[in-house]
C-alpha cells in the first residue's frame, strides 16, 4: 500500500476490473540502474503483469520498463523477469492461497518509498462475466445518481 510521503508511478488498473483483491502486501523489486531511471521518467506498465513464485521465490512477469535513452549498453530486456523482495513467510502465505482454483497473484501498483521502487501485490479472486457487468452497472448508476444530484441533467 502507498504510504505517506510516497510518489506512485504506475498502478494495474486492470487488475480492478478482472479481479476481487483479497489482501494487499508491499515487495521491493530488484532492478538494475537504468531501469530504476527510466521509472522516475514513467516509461513503466503493468497491464499485463503477473506474479509466480518459483523455488520460493517471488518474480514479477510481465512488467515492461522502457529502455533508458542514455543507458545504452546498460539496458536490460524491457520485459524480463524481476525477482520481488517479501518475507518467507509472506511468500509461502501467497503461495498457499494462490494455488487454489480461481486465485493469482498480482501487481496493483509501483512507487517510490523514500529511494526505493515498491510493488503492491495482491492475492486476487478472477471475476466472472456477470460479476463484471453488475460493477459495470453499478458504476453507472452512481454516475446518474451523482449527476442528478448536483443538479445536471
Amino acid at each position: 500500500m502507498a504510504k505517506k510521503g510516497s510518489a506512485q508511478i504506475a498502478s494495474n488498473r486492470k487488475a480492478f476490473h478482472d479481479y476481487f483483491i483479497e489482501d494487499k502486501f508491499e515487495a521491493g523489486i530488484e532492478l538494475a540502474g537504468t531501469e530504476v531511471k527510466s521509472i522516475r521518467q514513467g516509461n513503466v506498465n503493468l497491464k499485463d503483469a503477473f506474479c509466480g513464485v518459483k523455488d520460493g521465490e517471488m518474480f514479477l512477469y510481465g512488467m515492461h520498463i522502457s529502455p533508458y535513452e542514455k543507458g545504452n549498453i546498460f539496458n536490460k530486456d524491457p520485459r524480463r523477469t524481476r525477482k520481488l523482495l517479501l518475507h518467507k513467510r509472506e511468500i509461502w502465505k501467497l503461495q498457499a492461497k494462490a494455488q487454489q482454483d480461481g486465485y493469482a497473484i498480482v501487481p496493483l501498483s509501483l512507487y517510490f518509498s523514500g529511494p526505493r521502487v515498491k510493488v503492491e501485490v495482491a492475492l486476487a479472486r478472477g471475476k466472472k462475466l456477470y460479476d463484471k457487468r453488475e460493477a459495470a452497472a453499478k458504476r453507472d448508476a452512481k454516475r446518474e445518481m451523482d449527476r442528478l444530484s448536483r443538479g445536471r441533467y
